[in-house]
């Protein structure tokens, strides 16, 4: 019982810390980063010594990172990957060994460190904060622009290297061989094993388990398949003596192209942020401040050093690039701070006896110093970068300030505002929305309400009103969404009728899986057929003759999808034998045809 109270009294008094502190610094701009690492730094033994066993309590915060990195995992869908991979592996990759080398030399000259304990500090200290720089981007409407996505790119790279800079760190380490641990060649292989079996459990244990889920509708269970999945490839990963980290990641891997990623991003985020916020509240308790008392001019130059040189080498990296030298500028701003996971990259340098412990709290401040700056370098940044492109987004409203509607609309172009034009004129209240932002413009100087929003998201849909809905019209352009993302939609809103906006007859096709078909328009085909009834009246063709052609083509266009759908394939003998020939006429081919 005394254990249950300590634990209590210690949760009650970091989370009433956390509060008041997160609430003040985010009302001054500042983060809420910061304000967790302000008060644990207050509760913690170097002021106020309210809460006890900080370094156990971090066994417990660092499930946070685990989680952080399970939402990067589940944003590599390939085809955003495949859009953003210059960027992610050119920028990101240019950014973090340039930097990283760039601070170690600094450190290795400027302040004296060994080679080995400057590439320990240097590696690290070149990673950005993810936790602090997308929750700023998001909120002033900078995302999903150019200059938003090139971030994020960096980020994700960022993020994405925290397993070889272990191992980097590891490869260094002076520590005494652990006997217990398997030799390197056996790691090699338990990684490679382990990623495999992780793929081939997502792939055929928890997509089945996930789509049984959207049938039955029960939203927390989202919750908790979504943690066990976290909490399970991890604990794999640590007892094959392999990070935990990178189990997390790939167990987000393995979903990323499951039409449920968005439900459990949604549903695993919540938790992500208040198990990151206990990380940077025990990271401050740890924060040896008497080691900083001591020198604190070394933590300010280094830091202001950090700065300087991170800005400095990406703004080169991304002049490379061919950014125009306003946003070049501006990113290397953005993204000049340490990062989170600089903690959790010195705590391994620490423990691979790379540096003392006193290096390891000094850099802590150095990060928590140059993360304090982020705001206003931020507000800086928008200064350089293209304020006009952040402005593009801010106070553009999201679906959830929407008023439940009849129907929701996905895709204002046009072929969406067709659709909405001929819902508007029956008197149906509509909510529409659309990530084109230009668009979005528009239609508000024309009294019309788009809201910004990827309309294929479930939790996204669920914010519009889906679960009331009597309609949901997917009117996109360009890249439509796929069979099984609409299938997630009808498991999830069955009291809605889905109507799908297709490229072609493929599209249709894979819609006829789930049961769609009837529920889809081919996007060119009713203007392809006027098209058609126009070029026989101007041939000389009569309204009987036209009408019978017309009437005659829908018929065998019929008949050919039903035969491509049995056959499961475009070129099949008995679809290609309904198509006219030259110089055939419909009598004679379907003569042919019965033949």
């Amino acid at each position: 019982m005394t254990g249950t109270a300590d634990n209590l009294r210690d949760g009650v008094i970091m989370l009433g810390a956390a509060l008041p502190a997160v609430l003040l610094f985010r009302r001054f701009g500042l983060g809420a980063v910061l304000g967790y690492l302000v008060a644990g730094v207050v509760i913690g033994p170097q002021i106020l010594d309210l809460v006890g066993d900080a370094q156990g309590k971090m066994g417990i915060a660092e499930i946070g990172i685990t989680l952080l990195l399970f939402l990067v995992g589940l944003e590599l869908n390939p085809r955003r990957l495949w859009e953003l991979r210059r960027d992610i592996f050119g920028l990101g990759a240019a950014q973090v060994i340039a930097a990283g080398l760039a601070v170690a030399l600094v450190l290795r000259f400027a302040a004296g460190f060994s080679p080995k304990a400057a590439l320990a500090i240097g590696l690290p200290l070149a990673l950005s904060s993810t936790a602090q720089v997308l929750p700023l981007l998001r909120s002033q409407g900078r995302l999903h622009t150019q200059f938003g996505e090139r971030a994020f790119s960096i980020l994700l790279f960022q993020d994405l290297s925290i397993i070889p800079l272990i191992t980097i760190i590891t490869a260094l380490s002076r520590a005494p061989v652990d006997q217990s641990a398997p030799p390197g060649w056996l790691l090699g292989l338990y990684t490679a094993g382990a990623i495999v079996a992780l793929v081939l459990a997502g792939r055929y244990i928890l997509t089945p388990v996930l789509r049984l889920i959207g049938k039955l509708g029960e939203r927390e269970m989202f919750v908790a398949l979504g943690l066990f999945t976290v909490l399970a490839a991890s604990a794999l990963m640590e007892w094959l003596h392999l990070s935990t980290a990178l189990g997390a990641f790939v167990a987000g891997v393995m979903l990323a192209d499951s039409p449920y990623r968005h439900e459990l991003e949604a549903d695993v985020e919540p938790f992500r942020s208040i198990l990151l916020g206990l990380f940077f509240l025990t990271v401050g308790m740890l924060l040896d401040l008497s080691a900083i008392a001591t020198r604190p001019f070394f933590v300010l130059g280094i830091a202001a050093a950090l700065i300087v040189v991170k800005t400095l080498v990406l703004f080169g990296i991304a002049k490379i690039a061919r950014m125009e030298t306003r946003s070049a500028f501006a990113l290397g701003l953005l993204l000049s701070q340490g990062g989170e996971f600089g903690f959790v990259l010195f705590g391994q340098a620490q423990a691979a006896y790379l540096i003392a412990p006193e290096a390891a709290s000094l850099f802590s401040a150095v990060v928590t110093l140059s993360m304090a700056t982020t705001p206003f370098l931020m507000s800086l940044a928008r200064r350089f970068g293209g304020e006009e492109a952040g402005a593009k987004l801010r106070g553009i409203a999201g679906p959830e300030e929407a008023a439940q509607g009849q129907a929701i609309v996905v895709g204002y172009g046009r072929f969406g505002q067709t659709v909405t034009q001929m819902l508007f004129a029956r008197g149906m209240s509509l909510t529409i929305v659309d990530l084109d932002t230009e668009m979005i413009d528009i239609s508000d100087r024309m009294e019309i309400k788009v809201y910004y929003g990827d309309g294929t998201r479930l939790d996204l849909l669920r914010q519009a009103g889906a679960d009331e809905a009597e309609l949901i019209c997917f009117c996109i352009d360009g890249d439509q969404p796929s069979a099984d993302v609409l299938e997630a939609v009808q498991e999830a809103f069955p009291h809605a009728r889905l109507l799908v906006r297709v490229f072609d007859r493929r599209d249709v096709l894979a819609l006829k899986k789930i049961g769609l078909a009837g529920q889809s328009v081919r996007e060119v085909m009713e203007s392809a057929v006027k098209m058609g009834r126009m070029a026989l009246d101007s041939m000389g063709a009569d309204t009987e003759e036209i009408d019978r052609i017309e009437a005659d083509y829908r018929e065998r266009d019929r008949r050919r999808l039903r035969a491509q759908h049995e056959a499961g394939e475009l070129r099949v003998q008995t679809a290609m034998g309904l198509m006219y020939r030259p110089g055939r006429t419909p009598d004679a081919l379907d003569d042919k045809a019965e033949a």
